[in-house]
């Protein structure tokens, strides 16, 4: 919920204001006759307002990289027999 306040106050009282928004976390909504003007928001919460919908977080980035570097490699033409393996998984289109 964001802490409203009407803009005449708001100019007597900005420096605590940003102090409010920046080291208490708070959002200002600025009103004019009890309607919302304009809100003062962190620039943390700027950046994450102008995020594109359904953009991945920088760990989830780092995840699909690891995951995206992921390659199939063949296994030795022996190998099955030798380790005692009777099936292996050829992928979605098997040839």
């Amino acid at each position: 919920m964001a802490y409203e306040i009407p803009v005449t106050q708001a100019r007597a009282e900005l420096a605590e204001l940003i102090n409010r928004v920046v080291y208490g976390g708070e959002r200002v909504v600025v009103t004019r006759h009890g309607k919302p003007l304009v809100a003062l928001v962190s620039a943390a919460d700027l950046e994450r307002l102008e995020e594109p919908e359904g953009a991945p977080e920088p760990a989830e980035e780092q995840v699909i990289g690891s995951v995206a570097a992921v390659r199939q490699v063949a296994s030795a033409a022996r190998e099955p027999q030798r380790f005692g393996v009777v099936a292996e998984h050829r992928g979605p289109n098997p040839s």
